[in-house]
């Protein structure tokens, strides 16, 4: 895969990862401003469980494609803690942390991603990637 594309995959993961987060911070804000929306029949576990099977691969492909090219391990350290911060909160993390405990370990795991493949993008946008 090129260069291209794989900088596209960092964008999309990263906007996977920033939406992750928009809805954990606007979603309880918008219900108390639209209460019909709870009328909705979209259950936030079924959410955060279709974005992580969104995030994983884009995040995973994007990750090892610039990887092999900088050789930067931070980024991989980065991007696996918030791959599987993201993927044991969205199955295990209500039950474990409650509803804050899982927005604050979603947040968090969001933030490593993001920051993963900012770095990730960076670097491949710089010379290293030539």
């Amino acid at each position: 895969m090129n260069k291209p594309a794989q900088i596209l995959l960092d964008r999309l993961a990263i906007t996977g990862s920033a939406l992750c987060a928009l809805h954990c911070i606007a979603g309880p804000m918008l219900l108390v401003l639209f209460p019909s929306l709870l009328a909705l029949p979209v259950d936030d576990h079924f959410y955060h469980i279709l974005m992580v099977w969104f995030v994983i691969p884009t995040s995973s492909i994007a990750v090892l494609l610039g990887c092999t090219r900088h050789k930067d391990p931070m980024v991989l350290v980065l991007a696996f803690f918030g791959i599987i911060g993201l993927g044991i909160t969205a199955i295990y993390g209500h039950d474990l942390l409650g509803e804050t405990g899982e927005k604050l370990a979603t947040l968090a795991a969001s933030f490593l991603l993001v920051f993963a493949h900012w770095r990730n993008y960076s670097l491949c946008r710089n010379d290293s990637c030539k």
